[in-house]
């Protein structure tokens, strides 16, 4: 059986190249003749550079401003395949939570810029990049892309450095920039923002959508996706960029519906498997595109919040928690990458074609 393995990170204990390669130890220890093929996923967060580095492109390293001003070895993305060289850059190597230091605070919160990101932009546009893709997700920042505007020279300059470039905000956020769903409100106490703080980033930000506003000639708070990337997303809109699903424009750089069309079985997975999985994410698309197909899916995670009946109802052959072998979150987190290992070992041995008529859930 010829086996896609496509994975989205699992949160912060493992990437989606590593969780990839933890499923095929595993399900190649059990099923060894099976032709098993890696295609990491990403929907434009953490490790979206190094996914789309598995597949095309020239990795490349740049010494950038990190979320709170001190110097961050970012990697991004050169493909130069074509006339019209693509750059691909990933929001959270300039300015992501990981780059903090240490727990997220109110103080950082109001601190972290997102300077680094442009500066990315200006190496991108100094290799002659035609096309620029900015990866949004995992962001330590609520700035609404003030930092990024500033190192690409400000408001004029950016937009004249970038009216000949098609540029592209990668993510799956809908979020607007202002009010009760945007991204001080939603995602800033993620970045450590108490009360008091997302007032503040709030009123900060409704005076930079003025900003904003002149430079798009409209108002961009209101669109989809403005709020991705603590406001970086409304930047991006107002200096031309379109916004297109993250999970999208990985499938589409490396090739996934061409994979999927070839494979017998598809097997995803990523930190969670809840409601939130459903709305658009990685296992979701990766679910349609094979239901499409007539391949069964198999959903790996480190917890799964469906019944059996809800996994089959989803169209998913089966859904195995990490934490169900692990015995505990605390081991399953730890020890992610052996319990991953285990637990495809462990569904491979089992897999049966019955598993596709009648859905699974568990170890």
């Amino acid at each position: 059986m010829r086996v896609l393995i496509a994975p989205d990170s699992f949160g912060d204990t493992l990437s989606a190249v590593a969780a990839s390669r933890a499923i095929a130890r595993g399900w190649s220890a059990a099923r060894p003749a099976d032709d098993v093929r890696c295609a990491p996923q990403s929907d434009g967060g953490p490790g979206f550079v190094d996914v789309l580095a598995s597949r095309l492109g020239t990795m490349r390293t740049a010494t950038v401003a990190g979320p709170l001003g001190a110097a961050v070895d970012a990697r991004w993305l050169l493909d130069d395949s074509e006339s019209r060289p693509v750059a691909y850059i990933e929001c959270a190597q300039a300015c992501g939570l990981h780059q903090l230091g240490g727990r997220p605070t109110p103080r950082t919160a109001v601190s972290a810029d997102t300077t680094g990101v442009g500066e990315l932009m200006v190496e991108a546009l100094g290799a002659g990049a035609a096309t620029i893709v900015v990866g949004l997700g995992g962001s330590a920042t609520t700035d609404g892309g003030r930092g990024m505007i500033d190192a690409l020279g400000g408001a004029r300059e950016a937009a004249a450095r970038l009216a000949d470039v098609s540029l592209v905000a990668a993510s799956d956020v809908e979020n607007p920039l202002l009010g009760q769903w945007g991204a001080a409100s939603v995602f800033g106490p993620q970045k450590g923002a108490d009360p008091a703080t997302v007032e503040l980033l709030e009123r900060r930000m409704t005076d930079h959508n003025a900003t904003l506003t002149t430079i798009a000639g409209r108002d961009i708070s209101v669109e989809e996706g403005a709020g991705a990337a603590g406001g970086l997303g409304a930047a991006l809109l107002a200096l031309g960029a379109r916004r297109i699903s993250g999970a999208t424009v990985v499938a589409d750089a490396t090739g996934r519906a061409a994979d999927v069309e070839a494979a017998g079985l598809v097997i995803t997975g990523e930190g969670k498997f809840d409601s939130q999985t459903l709305r658009g994410k990685v296992v979701a698309a990766l679910t349609a595109a094979a239901t499409a197909a007539g391949i069964p899916t198999v959903v790996f995670a480190g917890q799964v919040a469906f019944t059996s009946d809800e996994i089959a109802a989803a169209g998913i052959a089966g859904a195995h928690a990490i934490v169900d072998i692990a015995g505990s979150v605390e081991v399953a987190m730890n020890d992610a990458d052996h319990q991953l290992t285990r637990l495809a070992e462990q569904v491979a041995a089992q897999w049966s074609e019955g598993d596709v008529e009648r859905g699974s859930r568990g170890a």
